[in-house]
């Protein structure tokens, strides 16, 4: 298996410690239909470069089963163009935590969510090349 292309567990963000400090202390932006968060670690002692999470809220999405379909695209989406942000990180050798929150209101296809996670991670590579 290729490992450019996988999603393991070891790179999902979990903890609420980490998560809490990725929104307390992250900056963000919006690639709508997504806000996106994202914090530069110095301090965690992660194998992984990147950790992500992705959300969807229960107030615009009331089934379970819309709400899942969505964070799957958004997850399938990040695994599929998730490898040039990886090269970058690794290459600065630092760690970056990201949130991925879906804000609209609307249930988007596959193609239009990808095309604005390829957006948002472009953007992530050029305000960490920035620093």
């Amino acid at each position: 298996m290729n490992k450019l292309n996988s999603f393991p567990k070891s790179e999902h963000l979990c903890g609420e410690i980490r998560i809490a400090r990725l929104f307390n202390q992250g900056q963000a932006f919006i690639a709508y239909p997504m806000r996106v968060v994202f914090l530069i670690d110095t301090s965690s002692k992660l194998k992984e470069p990147v950790s992500v999470m992705v959300s969807v809220p229960k107030k615009r999405f009331k089934h379970a089963v819309n709400r899942n379909r969505l964070k799957r695209l958004m997850r399938e989406a990040y695994r599929l163009n998730k490898h040039c942000l990886v090269e970058k990180i690794e290459e600065k050798q630092i760690q970056i935590h990201i949130a991925f929150n879906y804000i609209s209101n609307d249930e988007l296809d596959f193609i239009s969510i990808e095309k604005k996670m390829k957006v948002a991670l472009n953007k992530i590579i050029e305000l960490i090349a920035e620093k």
